[in-house]
């Protein structure tokens, strides 16, 4: 299910045209002067005599839209007894002394009147607001489609139980915490863990001038000014968002909403750098094809930061008038601004001239449709490449239109017009290399090594990394915790949390203190990681102030599932298993399908001897998702535990079958299979795990130990060999090292 996917992980993405300009990763932008500390929101009618024409460009804009109070004029769905039966559930729009109503189900499964607050959006569907206790505004499933003129079910086929997390009235369709930051300006969720509630508060209701540019009061007071006036001026003139600034930094100002991304801040604003405010996701093959294409609802920061465009120093604004949000020019006209006007031709586009199939956007924009009605471009401005759809199935524009063809048919045509040899894309080495098998390596960091590569390529590889455990990539990611991009510095501080703290604390320490908030946060985030033995070896501390800005973005998420899931693991790694208890048990009460808190629950029990409570957690995990292999391996360790072996092998066989078999699984199963006496299988698992896992050192570990216990000393010798060049400084390995004199 898209939402419950969609906000699985909560770690997690925004970052134009002149052909002239060069690479924007070292070039200096324009440095403004500092902004006043009493700075202020003063709302977007104090900016209209100075900005007339971009005032007028605004109130015609998405942004002026994005939410209003409910009148006639701000309604565009049919409230005129209008009926839509969907999905087991059939809901009435009606009017009543001048307000406007929805009667539909409610979460105790009867229907019931509804009051439209606000609308949502208009174009090309609306979206209404309901008032619920506890300052909450939901948002219904039923959407009016203002193209078709029809109400509609955003999530087709979809029968939600009113107790699902999913359901309107739970926090999926959760205004505050889901919506409210991207459609309004100064938003502030002020959310109360104590008491379940918000207080919800913006300085204006839609997305005015200053959810761009920033805070205007400053602004105001300095160009009344008499050094103004007498032309001294200050760069930047007191705005977040302002002239000479480079593509990068104005995408801080869009990254807040167009972007797949995390608020790590309270008080989220435009910046100059996005991720003083925000931690964008990664290209990743989570919500991405594997070749970087959008496939979930992503928007446009995460496609258009991979783009040789946004490399090369285009802008947004480049095609797109910020204030109106119209697009500069219409059709090919928009490209041929800086593109040869040979490409506007049946030359190279091999359609009729004026065609639909003959549109730039529509061979290197391809289109999804989300939410039902919302069609939206992929902004990663790529080359069709049907080759790849036939060697990997990723899609490709051809096939979007010719969906009646085989992606071997496209693949063919591409050949017989460019010849048989493609330029080399990104995607050549990204899509090999998100499969983390024994080539993935190679193609990352050749991704990384790539000059023309995009700081959103290079964090996403740097994030396939950090699945891959050898050491080549350790040092790979090591060597980016440095680099001149916050996006990347943030995602290798992220990665090192999968490898053996000892060999990353020291490098990862500085990041605590990086100049920027998101970074400082992500490294935090991973040396909560780091057991305090290692720390104390390292003469290194985790304490002060990026301890509490981790805190403080932690509690931020509190109204999330996967938000309390983390405040669980920051608890319970820091000796608090009461209190991480509390918050795993209120991350089901917001979910009570959410199986990932009673995976961590059942440990937090065993790890407390109540083996009783772990057992019957994890049981109930079970029915909810009996294909889940992490449910069934983590049972078959509480059996082992439980001196149960019988059901043991029973669970971790059932995890093989659910193809649940990580490098723990098999190190665990070999370990438990050889003091059963079962001496072959225990064989076999290490052989298999091997293969799968070769640089992993507990595999290795186990196995030389296996093989001494099994009188094979020379068979141990190349996994104690394997050990010495992984880590030769592990105190554990000792006495296997002296075995190699």
């Amino acid at each position: 299910m898209l939402l419950r996917k969609l906000f699985s992980i909560i770690l997690i993405i925004m970052q134009g045209f002149l052909l002239s300009c060069g690479n924007d990763r070292s070039q200096p932008g324009q440095v403004a002067d500092a902004i006043p500390t009493d700075n202020a929101y003063i709302g977007p009618d104090a900016c209209k005599s100075c900005h007339a024409v971009e005032y007028a460009d605004w109130m015609r804009s998405d942004h002026f839209k994005a939410m209003m109070t409910a009148t006639d004029s701000s309604v565009s769905g049919d409230f005129n007894n209008a009926v839509l039966a969907a999905d087991g559930v059939t809901s009435r729009f009606f009017r009543k002394d001048g307000k406007f109503f929805i009667n539909t189900q409610g979460d105790d499964g009867r229907n019931h009147d509804y009051e439209v607050k606000y609308t949502f959006g208009y174009y090309p569907l609306q979206q209404y607001l309901v008032e619920f206790p506890g300052g909450r505004l939901q948002v219904p499933r039923t959407s009016y489609n203002v193209v078709q003129k029809k109400w509609y079910h955003q999530y087709a086929g979809q029968r939600i139980h009113p107790r699902d997390w999913l359901h309107w009235t739970k926090q999926s369709q959760n205004w505050n915490s889901m919506c409210a930051s991207c459609h309004s300006t100064n938003l502030q969720r002020n959310y109360n863990e104590t008491t379940d509630s918000y207080h919800t508060t913006w300085s204006h209701l839609n997305v005015s001038c200053e959810s761009c540019h920033g805070m205007g009061k400053s602004h105001v007071d300095y160009i009344q000014t008499q050094a103004y006036r007498e032309g001294n001026k200050v760069a930047g003139s007191y705005l977040a968002l302002h002239k000479g600034q480079k593509n990068t930094e104005q995408l801080g100002a869009c990254v807040q909403c167009h972007a797949r991304r995390m608020e790590v801040s309270a008080a989220p604003a435009a910046s100059a750098e996005a991720l003083e405010h925000f931690i964008p996701m990664t290209a990743t093959s989570e919500i991405y094809f594997a070749d970087g294409q959008f496939r979930e609802e992503a928007y446009e920061f995460g496609s258009f930061t991979q783009s040789k465009m946004y490399h090369r120093g285009v802008s947004c604004k480049n095609c797109h008038n910020p204030h109106s949000g119209n697009l500069v020019a219409e059709g090919n006209a928009l490209c041929m601004q800086c593109h040869q006007t040979k490409y506007d031709s049946p030359l190279h586009t091999f359609h009729v001239i004026g065609s639909e199939a003959s549109q730039c956007v529509n061979c290197h924009m391809p289109v999804r449709t989300y939410m039902g009605a919302d069609v939206r471009r992929d902004h990663s401005f790529r080359i069709p490449r049907p080759d790849q759809s036939v060697k990997y199935g990723t899609p490709n524009a051809c096939n979007g239109c010719h969906s009646d063809k085989r992606a071997k048919w496209a693949a063919a045509a591409v050949v017989n017009w460019y010849g048989p040899v493609r330029k080399y894309h990104y995607s050549d080495d990204l899509v090999p290399g998100s499969m983390l098998n024994d080539s993935s390596y190679g193609h990352l960091h050749r991704l990384l090594e790539d000059t023309a590569s995009t700081d959103m390529i290079r964090a996403t590889a740097i994030h396939y990394l950090g699945e891959i455990l050898t050491p080549e990539s350790l040092a790979d990611i090591r060597k980016f915790l440095g680099d001149s991009s916050a996006l990347v510095r943030s995602r290798a501080a992220a990665s090192l949390v999968n490898f053996p703290p000892a060999n990353w604390v020291g490098d990862l320490s500085p990041l605590l203190n990086d100049r920027v908030r998101g970074v400082r946060i992500s490294a935090a985030q991973t040396f909560t990681a780091a057991p305090k033995e290692v720390l104390e070896k390292y003469n290194m501390v985790f304490s002060g102030q990026s301890q509490k800005e981790l805190l403080d973005f932690l509690h931020l998420q509190a109204d999330f599932t996967t938000g309390n899931i983390a405040l669980g693991d920051y608890y319970y790694n820091s000796g608090d298993p009461a209190r991480a208890e509390s918050y795993y048990l209120h991350a089901l009460r917001i979910d009570s399908v959410a199986n990932y808190a009673r995976l961590k629950l059942s440990s937090l029990y065993n790890a407390r001897s109540q083996n009783d409570k772990a057992l019957t957690i994890l049981n109930e995990a079970l029915v909810i998702d009996p294909g889940n292999p992490r449910i069934t391996y983590n049972l078959a360790l509480l059996y082992v535990e439980l001196g149960d072996a019988r059901r043991a092998f029973r669970n971790f066989d059932r995890t093989a079958m659910l193809n649940g078999q990580t490098e723990q699984y098999y190190a665990n199963y070999a370990l438990f299979s050889h003091q059963q006496g079962k001496a072959s299988k225990a064989k076999g698992l290490y052989r298999e795990g091997l293969q799968r896992y070769p640089f992993s050192e507990r595999l290795n570990y186990g196995a030389a130990w296996f093989y001494i216990q099994s009188g094979e000393n020379e068979k141990a010798m190349s996994y104690i060999r394997r050990l010495k060049e992984l880590n030769p400084g592990q105190p554990e390995y000792a006495e296997l090292f002296r075995l190699l004199q």
